[in-house]
């Protein structure tokens, strides 16, 4: 702890101080909240992502014993060409927020290939756009959750170091400034005193 000064200028510093950090952290504790909410928001929505992103793998299984007869369902069938996001902002945390993505697919004859080429085509798709979003969203947990940390960083310094420890600043010059006065008033007692048994001498 850094030495005070024991000055009435020190004791109104410290009070602007403690008025200032008792107005800060109602706003910071209400940040902590707002963060804490969205992460749960946002892991939520991963799991209902995973989970439909393992249903739609299920229904892809059903079909890969016909994709074996050929090897026209491989992985050059489709590419991600560009993953689209547009930069958000939750509790004045800059996210990124996931908008789509466009594919390219191998060309194949429509005449020579199975019917169930152009449904898998289709279902990889979805399953790569689940995939996506959900990456997306963990980066947005992840910046999230830096953010909250940092937040609870200053909660805690606000509300267990800097206001107790203003607080016993505060306490301590009143005393002392308190001891000064009393000090003053009887010396100043004494020296009248003193003046009136020599002036009655």
């Amino acid at each position: 702890m850094a030495k005070i000064k024991l000055t009435k200028n020190e004791l109104k510093k410290q009070k602007d101080d403690l008025k200032m950090y008792r107005r800060y952290l109602p706003t910071l504790m209400l940040k902590k909240q707002q963060l804490q909410a969205e992460i749960r928001t946002t892991e939520i929505r991963i799991r209902e992502l995973m989970a439909e992103k393992d249903r739609s793998d299920e229904l892809f299984k059903t079909w890969v014993a016909v994709f074996g007869e050929k090897e026209i369902f491989g992985p050059d069938i489709m590419h991600i060409v560009r993953v689209t996001t547009e930069r958000g902002n939750i509790a004045g945390v800059p996210i990124p927020v996931f908008k789509g993505a466009e594919f390219t697919v191998a060309a194949y004859d429509l005449i020579q290939t199975p019917l169930w080429l152009d449904r898998a085509v289709e279902q990889l798709k979805r399953i790569f756009l689940l995939i996506l979003e959900s990456q997306t969203l963990e980066e947005q947990r992840r910046a999230l959750d830096q953010e909250l940390k940092t937040t609870t960083q200053r909660v805690n310094l606000f509300e267990k170091v800097k206001i107790p420890e203003t607080r016993r600043n505060i306490k301590k010059i009143q005393i002392y400034l308190g001891d000064q006065q009393t000090s003053e008033v009887v010396r100043g007692k004494i020296a009248k005193r003193g003046l009136e048994k020599a002036v009655n001498a």
